[in-house]
């Protein structure tokens, strides 16, 4: 009965499968780009040899920060390992935080990463992820 469709006790139909439920689910999941911004506060991370690794097409995890006493909106952004990179603008998280804060679960992907000087500038997209 592997891969079946059947009709369940409702009317319903479900499928059967030897794959765990998130196999059979990941197929319908869709990112959404939302928005095309960049890593702020990158002079802050104190191993900089983690941007070195860093390049396009990256997955990069997003996550609250409700301890940041400066911004009430702060969103951390950290590497496929949990390498914290920096956040969003501050200028860009404020509908960010509140979809994060209502459930929503929201990824990003490296767009280029570009060295000049003491700088660096990774641009990223910012993607809500739908099921």
């Amino acid at each position: 009965m592997a891969n079946e469709l059947t009709v369940g006790k409702e009317n319903m139909v479900s499928l059967i499968s030897d794959m765990p439920l998130g196999e059979v689910i990941k197929p319908l999941r869709q990112e959404i780009l939302l928005f095309d911004s960049y890593i702020a506060g990158t002079t802050q991370v104190k191993d900089e040899s983690v941007f070195d690794e860093i390049k396009e097409g990256d997955s990069l995890i997003l996550q609250r920060d409700p301890d940041d006493r400066f911004d009430e909106n702060s969103i951390l952004i950290f590497d496929e390992k949990k390498r914290k990179l920096g956040y969003i603008p501050e200028k860009d998280n404020v509908v960010f935080a509140r979809l994060m804060d209502a459930g929503k679960f929201l990824t990003a992907r490296v767009n280029e990463n570009v060295t000049g000087g003491p700088f660096r500038k990774i641009s990223i997209g910012i993607y809500l992820v739908d099921f």
